[in-house]
């Protein structure tokens, strides 16, 4: 690719030359519209990156009357939670990569009362940024449903808990319990327990309603189930309250890799060999699945994908607000490593 033109500002004109493509196609492009084919799109973003071209960002509201921002939004989760949390890096890590190349700046809203939900409505509203993208964690969260009252360009991380005029991007999560019980049945294992996620949140319910429906799929009963929180110390909790009530299991299915490097600590303490004596598959496949000790065998969601994803349709959205709403699915994945 050609090197960076030499003059202190890069122009539309020197992106479409890098590129191979009209000035046209790149104003298309960090503009967001949605029109562009995905060839000529990753040629113009590529050049973007190789000349350190920032568009004009006054100028293109004039004509867009856009900002050129949009929002992260994360609710019912303190600031604490959220940094501690490596779902949330990944999160932040796929919308930027769906961002940058066109130049949209990303805010981060942290949404935890009502008073915060009012103010991104509001700051919505008023258009201080173009669109939202939302991890909304808890089934009776209100915010999905007043970003829909308030019609302003909104994209959800997860389907909403009751219909709503809203796009969002999900994971297949019953597909992945499928893949995580199959593969412990498959070694062998039929005193099967679980550290679910917390109930009150649509993931923690659906992986748990999973479970049980495979385990009967094989003939298998619950050897037992304690609620977590998908914090680390929620796992150990869980992991520890397990050891009372199952002391037979040979195998626990923990519904988040954060929750299963606390569940690892516990067993370790209690001398109990992993995967010899428990095995061990967690969900995510998170920085905590590589950090675990033996490594996790787990369920990958493709979280960056799924973001970058979200940001796409949000844009998309926002360059042509008429467009139907959508939805996309995400497929899970098995990474097999060394605890079961």
């Amino acid at each position: 690719m050609p090197k960076k033109p030499a003059a202190d500002v890069v122009t539309l004109v020197d992106v479409a030359k890098v590129a191979g493509v009209s000035r046209a196609t790149v104003s298309r492009v960090v503009n967001g519209n949605a029109s562009v084919a995905p060839a000529l799109r990753t040629a113009v973003e590529k050049a973007v990156a190789a000349t350190g071209y920032t568009p004009n960002l006054a100028a293109r509201s004039l004509v867009t009357r856009t900002t050129g921002s949009i929002a992260l939004a994360v609710s019912d989760m303190s600031a604490g939670q959220i940094f501690a949390d490596p779902f949330f890096g990944r999160v932040v890590s796929g919308v930027t990569q769906a961002v940058r190349p066109r130049g949209v700046q990303l805010v981060l809203a942290i949404v935890d009362d009502e008073p915060s939900r009012r103010q991104l409505i509001n700051f919505l509203r008023q258009g201080h940024v173009d669109g939202v993208v939302l991890v909304s964690t808890h089934t009776d969260d209100p915010l999905p449903a007043a970003l829909a009252d308030a019609r302003v360009p909104a994209v959800l991380f997860a389907r909403p808990s009751e219909p709503l005029p809203i796009s969002f991007v999900e994971l297949d999560q019953r597909a992945g319990v499928f893949l995580a019980v199959d593969h412990l049945v498959g070694l062998g294992r039929r005193r099967i327990a679980t550290a679910s996620g917390p109930l009150d949140t649509p993931a923690g319910r659906e992986r748990l309603d999973a479970f049980r429906e495979r385990l009967a799929h094989h003939g298998l009963a619950e050897e037992g189930c304690v609620e977590g929180d998908f914090t680390q110390a929620g796992g150990a909790t869980a992991m520890r309250e397990l050891l009372a009530s199952a002391p037979d299991a040979d195998a626990v299915f923990v519904a988040s890799d954060l929750m299963a490097l606390g569940a690892v600590a516990v067993l370790h303490r209690a001398g109990i060999a992993i995967p010899e004596r428990m095995a061990l598959v967690g969900f995510d496949d998170s920085s905590a699945a590589i950090t675990c000790d033996p490594p996790l065998t787990t369920v990958r969601q493709p979280v960056e994908s799924m973001a970058a994803q979200m940001a796409e349709l949000l844009l998309e959205q926002i360059a042509a607000p008429e467009r139907t709403l959508q939805s996309r699915v995400f497929q899970p994945t098995l990474v097999r490593r060394e605890s079961a």
